[in-house]
């Protein structure tokens, strides 16, 4: 027979799920807001006109950036957050990354003249999308349109798993719990979360007690 999980195999198992989290979604907020300052798309033009034009990721996806700075702020309260507001932020995670993939997938994979058209009608002062469509010739998508498409995926696993499992996260980061007994440590070592937490409380996540 497989022997049982012991407690404090289970408490470590948590404290790696919550790390694991938290992680993940703070590099999808980072990698989000890296692609919104990168070249999404070069536009090559026609005419008169003619030259190349680099099209930035927060010009094609405008709620870019925005959304991957609110995804950043979700990781870090994900990190102190209790077990309702893990739900919460959980589910919050989710509708972000559908909104980012409703949003980032028709640019990254239909490349639509709407999402240059600001940066043509800037140089040549040409607007509508059926008068700016004329003037491109080519409209070629670098790496970070795909890239940031499949980013919002893994975000979306990252929500779901944050709601799978928020429920097993410790609720504190103490190492030392009170009882009748007196102060008694907890098994396991203190992950770098939860030594942010003890340290948001204003204890001391070395101190080992008296």
């Amino acid at each position: 027979m497989i022997p049982a999980p012991s407690g404090a195999s289970r408490r470590v198992g948590a404290a790696r799920a919550r790390l694991v989290a938290v992680l993940l979604t703070l590099a999808c907020g980072a990698l989000g807001v890296i692609a919104s300052t990168q070249t999404w798309f070069t536009v090559d033009l026609t005419g008169a006109a003619a030259h190349s034009l680099s099209v930035p990721g927060s010009t094609a996806v405008p709620i870019l950036a925005p959304l991957s700075l609110a995804v950043l702020a979700l990781g870090a309260a994900l990190s102190i957050a209790g077990t309702v507001l893990r739900f919460v932020f959980g589910a919050i995670e989710v509708v972000i990354a559908a909104a980012l993939i409703v949003t980032t997938w028709p640019v990254a994979f239909t490349h639509p003249v709407g999402a240059v058209a600001r940066v043509v009608t800037t140089a040549t002062g040409i607007t509508g999308d059926a008068s700016v469509a004329k003037l491109i010739a080519q409209n070629v998508a670098t790496p970070w349109p795909y890239v940031t498409a499949v980013l919002w995926l893994v975000l979306v696993a990252t929500g779901v798993f944050v709601l799978a499992t928020a429920r097993r996260w410790r609720s504190t980061g103490r190492r030392y719990r009170t009882d009748a007994t007196g102060r008694q440590p907890s098994a396991g070592p203190l992950d770098a979360v939860e030594s942010w937490d003890d340290l948001s409380r204003g204890e001391d996540p070395t101190d080992s007690g008296r």
